[in-house]
C-alpha cells in the first residue's frame, strides 16, 4: 500500500528513493510549535519522487498501518522528516577520485572556515 504526499514547497535536495519518512504531530508551547519525541512514527520508505508544476509529490510505501490510516492524522500541523538509508549512505569515499561541489545561494557575505576529508586506501 502506498501513501501519496503532496507539498507546495520543494523537498530537501538530499531526499532520495529509499529514504525513510517519519512524521509527528506538533503542538503549541510558549508561542512555538514543538514535536515531542514520543509521537514520532515511521511512515514508510520513499518509492517515488516527482516535481510537477507547483506540486512536489512523494509516494511512500506504507509501514505503519492502523485501520488503513496512519495512527497520527497527517495534515498541515504534521511535521514530516526523513532519514537516509544507511546501507547506501554510510561509509567512506572509495576509489581513486572524488569530486565535491559546494554551493551557497545566500546574497549575504559568508565565510567558509574549513573543508576536510577522510581518505581510505580501497585497492592496491
Amino acid at each position: 500500500m502506498e501513501i501519496t504526499l503532496t507539498f507546495d514547497k520543494p523537498f530537501n535536495s538530499s531526499l532520495q528513493v529509499g529514504d525513510t519518512i517519519w512524521y509527528t504531530k506538533t503542538q503549541s508551547s510558549g508561542g512555538f510549535n514543538i514535536a515531542p519525541k514520543e509521537y514520532v512514527e515511521k511512515l514508510g520508505t520513499v518509492e517515488f519522487i516527482n516535481h510537477q508544476y507547483r506540486a512536489h509529490i512523494l509516494k511512500v510505501s506504507k509501514y505503519h498501518v492502523v485501520n488503513q490510516v496512519p495512527s497520527i492524522p497527517i495534515n498541515t500541523n504534521t511535521f514530516i522528516m526523513f532519514s537516509k538509508n544507511d546501507v547506501a549512505n554510510l561509509g567512506d569515499v572509495k576509489g581513486y577520485f572524488a569530486e565535491v561541489r559546494l554551493e551557497n545561494d545566500s546574497t549575504e557575505k559568508v565565510e567558509l572556515f574549513a573543508v576536510s576529508s577522510e581518505i581510505n586506501k580501497s585497492s592496491k
